[in-house]
């Protein structure tokens, strides 16, 4: 398999054409890498020595890379690493970014970030979650580049009108995987295993935003974004107005398609979580959680 160094975070020139999974898997891996440090680089979380910079487009983005000046950003990376893990393997269904405030209240959260993932027979995709556009397999790498400069643009959008967070602020990251495929005790380095606490709470009133989706044919990815209403200033005027796939809905993190008995819903001050309804033999969904978690040194 593809190793994964820190080039792979670093280098984010999506491949020119996508043909088959390999291709594929190197264009999710980018898309994802992109997208972590894109959330980090503007929610403040690390200095601007954390980060490289590369050009897509018109678009200047903010990479990640192995600062040893600031060891939360090696921290950071060896997340992404675990998810490529479980990427190349075909294991990974929700890459769940999460963060709260309160160290001994971790469910209890003020802004999530979440990535679904699928894969087809053909391949996989990255998901940023979206009703827009989705492409067949065999789809003309130049869609699919468009997509990805879409959700990155879109994403950027997003970051930069979203008003500040808390002071503190605690990271961690939750992955869930499709169980049917992924072994028991498999866990991605870095990551031990997770609680897979059936609730969020959620502190204040959750807004849900559809960033976007990219398929592949092979992959797909989905991104959503759940933050506290009061930072979502007058969010359609900054969004694109002329082509806004962005919607915003109060609902729960995305349950399973073949778990569509869960019961997802977000109260004012409740953040809802449910995999299952309660009375469901279903076994629990395998999550992974970090090591350690990661407090940003923000002063």
């Amino acid at each position: 398999m593809h190793s994964v160094g820190e080039n792979a975070v670093k280098e984010t020139v999506f491949p020119s054409q996508i043909t088959n999974e390999h291709e594929s898997l190197i264009m999710v891996k980018k898309l994802f890498a992109t997208s972590i440090s894109c959330i980090t680089y503007l929610r403040g979380l690390f200095p601007e020595s954390s980060y490289g910079e590369r050009h897509l487009d018109d678009l200047s983005l903010k990479i990640l890379r192995e600062d040893k000046k600031c060891p939360g950003s090696l921290h950071i990376i060896k997340w992404i690493q675990g998810c490529f893990d479980a990427l190349e393997k075909r294991y990974l269904h929700m890459a769940i970014l999460t963060l709260y405030t309160n160290p001994k209240e971790p469910e209890k959260v003020t802004e999530i970030y979440q990535f679904k993932f699928k894969y087809t027979k053909e391949g996989a995709t990255m998901d940023f979650d979206s009703s827009s556009t989705s492409f067949e397999s065999g789809a003309n790498s130049e869609d699919i580049k468009k997509a990805s400069v879409l959700l990155i643009r879109k994403l950027y959008i997003l970051m930069q009108n979203l008003g500040p967070l808390p002071d503190d602020v605690i990271l961690t990251m939750k992955l869930h995987y499709y169980n049917a495929v992924t072994p028991h005790d498999y866990q991605p380095p870095g990551f031990k295993e997770g609680v897979n606490s059936h609730f969020l709470l959620f502190e204040g009133d959750p807004v849900n935003l559809q960033v976007g989706l990219v398929s592949t044919g092979f992959h797909s990815m989905k991104v959503k974004v759940t933050t506290e209403a009061a930072r979502v200033p007058d969010l359609e005027n900054n969004l694109s107005p002329e082509n806004s796939t962005t919607q915003i809905a109060h609902q729960g993190l995305d349950c399973d398609e073949e778990e569509e008995e869960c019961n997802n819903h977000i109260q004012r001050m409740n953040f809802v979580y449910s995999q299952q309804s309660s009375e469901s033999s279903r076994k629990k969904r395998k999550v992974s959680e970090p090591v350690k978690v990661f407090i940003p040194n923000r002063k």
